[in-house]
Formats: structure tokens, C-alpha cells, sequence
């Protein structure tokens, strides 16, 4: 099976048909996206396909991209551009195997097929009986497709493994962010090209040619502790690194495949693994996932940004899309600031390219070796000029840090309507602070569009007092709509009125007195305007 001229990848088609497709078909204006069995396949599929392009067919300037955007290559062309790479997309075979170790790991027990899948459990995991939410056993046989994908899907996605088990490139469970095009017909080409960079961005300062695909070399091994270094490999290394040592035992067997459900036949049980592969250590930043660098040790390597437990929201907005590497050291993925370099130079040259997109952020929720879930959202993305970002930043700083206060105040006050000594209560109250962010997330969205629009239009030098008012009014009132029934849900006779009551006027008392809450009214200029009217004793 060759994985660059077999139909291998489901394929959405217009008016929502699935088909398996060559991967050639990216290019057809009738295919909107991919549909995989699962989302962390879907993620590393775009990956997959975002990263061949790369290789293969990267344009060599601006203009040339902004051709291809415009008007897809056909099929011939791009199949031209791979034909050269054909033998490294050899999934099976006597030779070297795509994301597979060069040493063919012949003395090796064969284990689970299950063991590709990051969120399976791990040996331990079954032997202490705590795989309470992900049981052992759900996979056992996978088709060679499923198997392709869920081979890359583990390695770059690799979390810790145990001795001598390397993590990902980017380290366990990284956040991807890929842009998507705002409209909604869009296809599945103008999804990937998007992401993809033009060939001047992985430009080497030495003339040693150095292999691309780390599967068709003996493999850089590690048992004493060896790394593997950007400047060791060649610079599109990372779209196809291989930190776990892998072979696939494919058999030709017939049976049903436990993640698409296809019957088959070829079928794949079981794998064969080695520890000690690639090591990667030092200043790696992959084109595809943000960073962040500690601004006082700026000679330390930048660490990805990861999925996180209450998943990617609005507070997390900046940090993808702004780079501030003095103050908060926020380094966004190179795809998403080389579209707002794009976005400038083409309106330098009279060219429109829509300043509005989406940023599609994923990744897996690690603890170490164990997955807590899969994360994985959109959020709007607006391409401002860099002569307006440092401002926008200011102001949305001043809007989240506004509402990271009252979401700290909102658990405090419930847990002292809840209990009678809330320092001593335990428990996981987190789902109050997912509650409050995503209950106030659509209208920070509109206000950033508003804010957005405002300065393209009129340059404008402060936060927008009617904004601020907006987004003050709307942080209150839903702070106290969640408090009000996560302390009044009960029956009545259960609930402690004076303790709820005494925790409400607490928390009507905070805002006047809080010094972020004080100075974000002042700038909003509500003290005169709530003077007047009197302090309403109620949320909204």
C-alpha cells in the first residue's frame, strides 16, 4: 500500500457523500474536507496533508501562493510533484516503511495494534484496574488505512512512554492551530494551502543535503541519552518526526476494522516496538503549533503550548494569534503570522485577501503518560496590520484580565454561599470557571470583531468606553446568573438563605471595592454613570 497512490483517505464530498480517495483528490473543487473516524485522526490528516504539501509542492513566493489560493494545480500536477517521493509512502513492504523504524525489529514480541492509540491504556493502567473511562480490549484489529493514520497520529502527538520511549517532537500532546478559511463553503484545498508557507521559510545556512523522512535512514537512536537536534536534520524534519521506533505486522486476513467499521482485507493485530528512537532536544518550534518562551531565560528552548483540561477558549486568544516575546513570551505558529505578513503585503499591492479566518486549535489533554481527552475547538482570527495588533492586545488584556477576576470571585462566593468553612471544602470546582467562560465567550467575539472593524476604520487610540460598557454589564450579569443557580438549584429546605445571601452581597460589595474591577469601571466611565442610577442589587 502506497499512501501517496492508493485511496486511502475518506474524503468529504459535496452534499456530505464519503469516498476514499487518492490524496491527489485534495485539489477537487467538489471534496469540502476529510471525515476520520476519530478527532485526533482528523487533526493529524490535515497535518498529514498540510505537511506533503509542504514537501513537495511549497510555492517559492508570495505570488505564487496567492495563484494556487486562487486557482487550485490539478491533479496531474501535484501527482508530478509527489512521484519522486513515492517510495517513502510505502506503508508495507521489504524496505524502509512510512513512519516505521528502518530496523525491521524482526526479535521483537509482537504487541496490541490498541498501542498506536494514544488514549489507550497503558499496562500499568490495566494491571491496577483503573481504566475506568478508556477499557482495554475496544481495538483489536485495524485496517491498514486506520493503521497509517494512527501511526501518525502517535508520533506526533507523542506523550512520555516509559523508559526510553521518547515524546514528540513538539512534546507530549501539543496544541496544533491551523487556520481555516472564514467562508463556510470553502474546500478542502483552500483549508490546507492556508497553512502552508512558502519555501524561503525552511531555507538551510549549510549546503549538506540532509533526508527529509527519518523512516528511509537507520534510525538516530538514543540508549545513552543522544539527541536530535534542529541542525542535525533537515528543516522539514519536522512535519514527519519519528521519536517512537514502530513496524506494523499487516496481514492478509480478512475481518472488520475496529475504528471505521469497513470490512477488509488486509487487516493489522498487532505491532512491533523498540525503545530508544529519535531524542529531539533543543530550540524546535514546528510551523503548525504556538509556543511559549520564559522572557527571563531567553537562551532557554520555547516549550509548546498544550491542550488544556478546561479546554482553548477566548482568554486563550492572544497567546494564538498575538506574538509578545518580551512580556508574556506568547510565540503564535508560524502559519498563523505568515498569513497576516500575507494579508499586509498583498493590501501593499492592491490585492484582497480576507483579513477574517478561523483558527482550529486541538490537541490531547496530557497528564504525563495518561489522556485526560481530546481538546479541540475554532475560534474567530482577524488579520489586523502589525501597526494595530500591539494596541489590540493592550485592550483585549484589559477585557480578559476584567473577567479572569470575576470568574476567581464568582467560585470564591459560591463556595461561601455552599459551605460553612469554604477554605476547608474539597473538591474539583472547575466546571464553575468553564461555566462562566463559555457562557461570556460569543459576546467577547463580537466585541473583538467590533474592536477589530473600529481601528481598520478609524485608527482609534483608546478602549471604546461603549464596549467597556457592554463587556462590563455582560461579565456582571452572568457571573451572578451562575451564581444564582448554582446556589438557589436546590430544594428549598436545603438551602441556607442567610449563607447564600450574605455570599451575594459579598460578591455585589467586590466590585466596587476589587482594584482590577474599580479601574476597568473608571475606563469605562461606569462610576458616574452608576452614581446617578444607584448600585443595582441584582446580576443583570
Amino acid at each position: 500500500m502506497n499512501l501517496l497512490l492508493d485511496p486511502w483517505l475518506p474524503f468529504e464530498r459535496r452534499g456530505g457523500s464519503l469516498e476514499y480517495l487518492p490524496v491527489t483528490r485534495m485539489v477537487s473543487p467538489d471534496v469540502f474536507g476529510l471525515a476520520l473516524p476519530r478527532a485526533d485522526f482528523q487533526g493529524a490528516a490535515y497535518q498529514f496533508l498540510i505537511g506533503l504539501l509542504q514537501t513537495a509542492f511549497a510555492p517559492s513566493d508570495i505570488d505564487q501562493w496567492m495563484e494556487y489560493y486562487k486557482n487550485p494545480p490539478s491533479e496531474q500536477q501535484l501527482t508530478e510533484a509527489f512521484s519522486s517521493f513515492q517510495p517513502c509512502f510505502e506503508l508495507n513492504g521489504p524496505g524502509p516503511c512510512f513512519m516505521q523504524d528502518f530496523d525491521g525489529l524482526e526479535s521483537e514480541a509482537p504487541a496490541s495494534v490498541a498501542g498506536l492509540l494514544i488514549d489507550s491504556p497503558g499496562a500499568s493502567t490495566i494491571k491496577n484496574n483503573t481504566d475506568h473511562f478508556v477499557k482495554d480490549g475496544r481495538v483489536k484489529t485495524v485496517c491498514p488505512h486506520c493503521a497509517a493514520i494512527a501511526l501518525f497520529t502517535m508520533q506526533i502527538n507523542a506523550p512520555s512512554g516509559g523508559k526510553g520511549y521518547r515524546t514528540g517532537l513538539r512534546g507530549g500532546g501539543p496544541l496544533t492551530t491551523l487556520l481555516l478559511p472564514s467562508e463556510s463553503a470553502s474546500t478542502l484545498w483552500q483549508k490546507l494551502w492556508i497553512n502552508v508557507l512558502e519555501s524561503g521559510q525552511f531555507n538551510r545556512t549549510d549546503e549538506v543535503e540532509l533526508n527529509v523522512f527519518p523512516w528511509m535512514v537507520p534510525t538516530r537512536t538514543s540508549e545513552k541519552g543522544q539527541t536530535t537536534l534542529p541542525n542535525q536534520v533537515h528543516p522539514l524534519h519536522v512535519y514527519w518526526a519519528m521519536p517512537r521506533r514502530f513496524r506494523l505486522n499487516i496481514e492478509p486476513k480478512e475481518a472488520r476494522c475496529d475504528l471505521c467499521g469497513r470490512e477488509i482485507g488486509q487487516s493489522v493485530c498487532s505491532i512491533r516496538a523498540r525503545n530508544y528512537g529519535n531524542n529531539y532536544d533543543g530550540p524546535w518550534l514546528h510551523p503548525l503549533t504556538p509556543y511559549r518562551r520564559d522572557p527571563k531565560q531567553p537562551h532557554e528552548p520555547p516549550l509548546s503550548i498544550k491542550g488544556q483540561p478546561a479546554g482553548i477558549g477566548y482568554r486563550h486568544w492572544e497567546s494564538l494569534v498575538f506574538e509578545d516575546a518580551q512580556q508574556e513570551g506568547n510565540l503564535p505558529a508560524l502559519n498563523v503570522t505568515a498569513y497576516v505578513a500575507r494579508v499586509d503585503e498583498c493590501e501593499a499591492e492592491g490585492v484582497a485577501l480576507p483579513r477574517a479566518a478561523r483558527i482550529w486549535a486541538f490537541g490531547y489533554d496530557m497528564d504525563n503518560m495518561k489522556s485526560r481527552g481530546w481538546v479541540g475547538t475554532q475560534l474567530p482570527f482577524l488579520a489586523l496590520p502589525e501597526r494595530h495588533q500591539e494596541r489590540l492586545q493592550g485592550w483585549l488584556r484589559t477585557l480578559v484580565g476584567f473577567a479572569k477576576e470575576v470568574c476567581w470571585q464568582l467560585r470564591r462566593s459560591t463556595k461561601e454561599a455552599w459551605f460553612k468553612r469554604p477554605s476547608e471544602a474539597k473538591g474539583d470546582l472547575e466546571y464553575i470557571d468553564a461555566r462562566f467562560w463559555e457562557s461570556t465567550e460569543q459576546r467577547f467575539y463580537e466585541l473583538l470583531s467590533e474592536l477589530g472593524h473600529r481601528l481598520l476604520d478609524d485608527d482609534i487610540k483608546r478602549l471604546p468606553t461603549d464596549l467597556s460598557q457592554v463587556w462590563y454589564q455582560e461579565i456582571r450579569s452572568q457571573a451572578f446568573a451562575i451564581f444564582d443557580d448554582l446556589t438557589l438549584s436546590g430544594p428549598p429546605e436545603a438551602l441556607n438563605m442567610k449563607r447564600i445571601t450574605k455570599a451575594r452581597n459579598a460578591f455585589l460589595g467586590w466590585f466596587n471595592k476589587n482594584k482590577v474591577a474599580k479601574n476597568f469601571r473608571k475606563q469605562a466611565g461606569l462610576d458616574e454613570k452608576l452614581s446617578k442610577g444607584g448600585e443595582s442589587n441584582q446580576g443583570g
